[in-house]
């Protein structure tokens, strides 16, 4: 299945496809797959629209409209039962911050910081300019600060794919 995702990226020019980040509290990836029937309630749900309708028609989330304030309301949508918030946590991302960074290029910036309601990025001032750290155990993976960061350094992605910008 990979190869395939693989293969059809190529064909059509785009990057090789990541993992989807899929509505807070939803099922693990093919079990969401499995029972989602693609009614997009749980898009019509979303107060802060930022699920939409991704690849094949199932639902993702784009943290470049806004931030999740996991108001719950997207798993009450779903009579499928592919977003369900039994689960306390409503889903495992974990953050990177690329080279793009504009402290990471001597700009100073605190965009992230002020955006972060967690207070999970805070400035490391090992440097001439700080630079952004992030506290992974305060930080929800909102993604209040992926819209806001002007180089668009900032990205959340499912723990298990996550790789080194």
């Amino acid at each position: 299945m990979d190869n395939l995702k693989a293969r059809r990226a190529f064909l059509f020019g785009r990057r090789a496809a990541t993992a989807a980040v899929r509505p807070p509290w939803s099922l693990p990836e093919q079990d969401f797959l499995d029972r989602c029937t693609r009614c997009n309630d749980c898009v019509r749900a979303c107060p802060t629209h930022i699920i939409v309708i991704g690849d094949g028609g199932f639902p993702v989330v784009d943290f470049s409209r806004g931030e999740c304030t996991f108001c719950g309301n997207c798993a009450s949508a779903c009579t499928a039962g592919a977003v369900d918030a039994g689960d306390q946590t409503p889903w495992h991302l974990q953050i990177t911050v690329s080279k793009q960074c504009l402290a990471k290029h001597d700009i100073f910036c605190m965009a992230c910081v002020d955006a972060c309601p967690e207070q999970a990025i805070r400035l490391h001032y090992a440097a001439s300019v700080p630079t952004p750290e992030i506290d992974t155990s305060r930080c929800t993976g909102c993604g209040a600060c992926i819209a806001i960061c002007p180089p668009q350094a900032i990205s959340l992605h499912p723990s298990e794919t996550v790789t080194t910008p």
